[in-house]
């Protein structure tokens, strides 16, 4: 029988968004600067000269691909994504409705480029021939949505979105600690119970309304600044999840004197999941509402200065393509997530041997990469290194991308 009618109605709603920037920007997860720039690129296009090198008049959409790899097919400026959006916007309303097995054609008029979606036969989107399936003996659903395609390899940073937490020193002293294991355990798992204690005049209470769930954490390394050596904040450890079953509370108990006296009873929590075995000791931070977010990269508006602090789960100081960096820019300086950073190497410093007077020259920092803010905290974001010529070091600096 024939399927996805349904879901194509569906589609084509969301791909026929309302035309006004506010609702663009909310529809589609971007800033109403971003739906101007599309907007107008729509109406002329992008002049010859900002196309990539060898941007191809024609390409199939292969399954792996991304937003961010067609922009860098494109345009000179990946980052330049709305303005990729607005090339083809009169054939794409919603640019994360894009599908494998369509063809996008690059068309030159008068100076200017602009992109459209050419005729493809299986392509999965209105206005397209959707092919039937037969379905014996039962129905089954796939929607079309799981096929769009993602602005970035999500799963790169995935694991960074649940796993590192970085915690001011308030924070950090103020966390509960697990203080003991059933039958005087030294390592603790998945499944396992175990009690904490909040910290002196904060007991850890069970919430009667609302399950309490938990990051457990250890070896809160402390974030520092390259430049000025100030602690930024403390990127904690991940270790597992934990859920309150009772909270702290006090009983009467009688001593070896025969005196009564009152004792503490710790809260009660469940490991319900472990990277690695979990200690007495180990801290406990509330477990943070989960956002799911479109990741569009876009150039900050304002003027970076910044450096790189750390290699993310590394005890070396050098950082290669996809992995995960800690920068020391965070939503106090103005960080979004999707922001792209130009990352500088540092030039050499060296001795002018031409000159008899031998003076000390420092080369011109050179541009080594770029890489995408995907997390923010308030004095430090997490930023995926997205391409780069050479190693990234700790302490590199960091630019607009332009």
């Amino acid at each position: 029988m024939a399927t996805n009618k349904a879901t194509l109605v569906t589609l084509s709603a969301l791909m026929l968004a309302c035309f006004n920037h506010t609702t663009l920007a909310q529809n589609l997860s971007i800033t109403p600067a971003q739906a101007q720039i599309a907007e107008a690129v729509a109406q002329k296009g992008v002049p010859v000269g900002d196309l990539a090198d060898g941007a191809p008049e024609r390409y199939k959409v292969q399954s792996g691909d991304t937003l961010w790899s067609i922009s860098r097919l494109y345009l000179k400026s990946p980052w330049r994504w709305p303005e990729v959006w607005g090339m083809n916007k009169a054939d794409i309303a919603n640019p994360h409705l894009i599908y494998p097995g369509q063809t996008i054609e690059l068309v030159r008029s008068n100076g200017m480029a602009h992109l459209r979606l050419g005729n493809t036969q299986s392509s999965a989107v209105a206005g397209s021939r959707v092919d039937t399936i037969r379905l014996s003996p039962r129905t089954r659903y796939e929607s079309l949505s799981d096929l769009a395609l993602p602005t970035l390899r999500t799963n790169v940073i995935e694991p960074f979105l649940v796993e590192p937490v970085v915690v001011d020193q308030q924070t950090l002293d103020a966390a509960p600690k697990i203080v003991a294991a059933q039958d005087s355990r030294v390592l603790i798992t998945k499944g396992d119970r175990a009690y904490a204690r909040g910290q002196e005049g904060s007991p850890l209470l069970d919430d009667e309304v609302k399950e309490k769930q938990f990051r457990v954490f250890r070896n809160a390394t402390p974030l520092k600044d390259p430049g000025t050596g100030e602690v930024l904040g403390f990127e904690a450890q991940y270790v597992g999840k934990a859920v309150l079953v009772r909270g702290e509370t006090t009983t009467e108990i009688t001593n070896k004197d025969n005196e009564v006296q009152t004792a503490i009873v710790p809260a009660t929590i469940d490991i319900v999941s472990a990277k690695e075995e979990i200690r007495v000791g180990d801290r406990l931070i509330p477990e943070p509402t989960r956002k799911w977010l479109t990741y569009i990269p876009h150039a900050p508006a304002v003027k970076v200065n910044g450096r790189i602090v750390s290699v993310y789960g590394s005890a070396v100081v050098n950082a290669a393509q996809n992995q995960v960096v800690a920068i020391n820019l965070g939503t106090s300086h103005g960080m979004e997530v999707g922001h792209v950073l130009a990352i500088q190497k540092d030039g050499a410093t060296v001795v002018d041997k031409l000159d008899p007077t031998r003076p000390i020259m420092k080369l011109p920092d050179e541009r080594n990469g770029l890489m995408m803010v995907f997390r923010t905290f308030d004095t430090v974001s997490y930023a995926l290194v997205l391409e780069i010529a050479d190693g990234v070091r700790v302490g590199d600096r960091l630019s607009n991308p332009r």
